[in-house]
């Protein structure tokens, strides 16, 4: 499997004279999605956690259930990396009718989207639920700073992680492209559940990561960043609490302010 980082050279200038001196820069790879052999969707990723997330993306973009999903392998090609996954009959009856093909750019999370319809599309109602007083949200922020190594390494990677009662972050994924970052950790969660928790993102909140929340059943979406009008407005009616504008000393609150309780043990 390619490196997630490589090291190369580089000048740096400042007020001394230039200095020559080596940095690790992000891998950045063509990764193709395929489906029982044909290519569905081809994304700019970092190569790694691949198979999560191929089961991340099938089910965020609701192509494939977990159970549906077969078989997935991952071939290296000279031209990039094929993700070849096999699903059950009724997952290729819905891809069929959904054929998309798409060359998507790391900050893009609607590339390939066919109609108004599917690009605003309701986000799935969100049932779980999780409470968490101010101090929680505070540490799960500072935490994931432990989390990001990739990001720590090259200054170029989001991270997303999955924060629990009692147990702080328990799985972590980053990745070049936002969405990319998030689908990772979808799939590591779908393949080893931790149960009911709270996500954390470095990045600001679209529409399409609200949307990627709540396929996820996550109730409370911490971001690093600020939200859209339109991300608010679906996490809302999804009943997700929205968090953004995160630090570890102060936090924005926007949508279902009932979880955010004072005083209190979280309770899941």
């Amino acid at each position: 499997m390619m490196e997630s980082h490589i090291p190369t050279p580089k000048l740096s200038y400042g007020k001394a004279l230039p200095v020559a001196e080596r940095r690790d820069l992000a891998t950045e790879v063509a990764v193709a999605l395929s489906y029982n052999g044909s290519t569905q969707a081809v994304m700019m990723a970092t190569p790694a956690d691949l198979i999560d997330f191929a089961y991340g993306f099938s089910m965020t973009e609701g192509l494939a259930t977990p159970d549906q999903i077969e078989e997935v392998e991952v071939v290296e090609t000279c031209a990039g990396i094929d993700v070849q996954i096999w699903v059950t009959q009724p997952a290729q009856s819905k891809l069929a009718a959904r054929r998309r093909m798409m060359a998507g750019p790391v900050g893009c999370g609607l590339c390939g989207i066919d109609s108004l319809e599917q690009a605003m599309r309701a986000a799935v109602p969100v049932l779980a639920s999780l409470s968490m007083t101010p101090d929680d949200i505070k540490a799960a922020v500072a935490a994931l700073t432990d989390h990001q190594p990739l990001h720590d390494t090259t200054r170029a990677a989001h991270g997303a992680a999955f924060w629990v009662p009692g147990r702080g972050i328990v799985a972590a994924r980053e990745d070049v492209g936002r969405h990319n970052a998030l689908d990772k950790l979808a799939g590591a969660l779908v393949r080893n559940p931790m149960g009911s928790g709270a996500l954390i993102i470095t990045s600001r909140v679209s529409i399409d990561i609200v949307q990627k929340c709540a396929a996820m059943g996550a109730s409370v979406l911490i971001a690093v960043s600020a939200p859209t009008a339109a991300a608010v407005q679906m996490a809302d009616a999804a009943g997700i609490t929205l968090i953004a504008n995160a630090r570890a000393d102060r936090f924005d609150a926007y949508t279902h302010l009932n979880r955010i309780i004072a005083g209190v043990q979280h309770v899941a």
